[in-house]
């Protein structure tokens, strides 16, 4: 059977302005996943390594997955807002993939770096659970917030990130109600040569939600 294609898809947040993205449905969709990449003013689009290899691998394993610019990045209006703007593009596509899935899919908010916070601080009621990918924790809202949510929360670290050691996070991470924090041996804060890990991660957390796909 073929990969499902890319299809553009705009999203557009409440205080106005207007996303690129693109939407990969699953041919046999069990869950939704939305990706939120890295730092837009070090380069990070929704098409770096990460991402891409998430948003390449997980639809056809069932996963539906949106990924989108920040707002400022590429063809996305407005501009870099230090995490706080960017809080209502990660809102609105969350409403826009909500939108596609049946009410009773889960979906499940991930992030990369500077994403992982955003996502991280995006506590919206339609999660099923987040998957933060080498938070620098340097961006989130509230850290409180987060650690007290009894949602599921998988944290996925680089063994040598050069941006925040991962003991330092995962010293934060497990005091995190209902988290489980797994480190990728060998890996920078890039995952260069190591994608597979954090696709299989990714596979393995959506598995939880709705049994392993057949």
């Amino acid at each position: 059977m073929p990969e499902p294609l890319p299809q553009p898809h705009l999203v557009r947040t409440d205080d106005g302005h207007t996303l690129e993205g693109e939407l990969r449905v699953a041919t046999a969709e069990r869950a939704g996943m939305v990706l939120c990449h890295p730092h837009p003013q070090y380069g990070g689009t929704m098409r770096s390594l990460v991402i891409s290899a998430l948003f390449g691998a997980l639809p056809a394993v069932g996963v539906t997955c949106l990924r989108f610019n920040f707002r400022g990045v590429e063809g996305s209006e407005g501009t870099y807002d230090e995490g706080r703007g960017e809080r209502h593009d990660v809102r609105a596509a969350i409403r826009a993939l909500d939108a596609h899935l049946g009410p009773a899919t889960p979906l499940v908010l991930t992030g990369w770096s500077f994403g992982a916070d955003v996502a991280l601080s995006s506590p919206d009621p339609r999660l099923a659970g987040w998957l933060a990918i080498a938070p620098p924790l340097r961006f989130l809202a509230d850290e409180a917030a987060v650690g007290a949510d009894e949602r599921p929360k998988l944290v996925v670290l680089a063994q040598h990130d050069e941006f925040r050691p991962p003991g330092e996070v995962e010293a934060v991470a497990t005091d995190w109600r209902a988290t489980e924090v797994q480190v990728v041996a060998g890996a920078s804060h890039f995952f260069v040569g190591r994608t597979e890990a954090v696709v299989e991660a990714a596979r393995g957390f959506a598995d939880r939600f709705v049994g392993p796909n057949r």
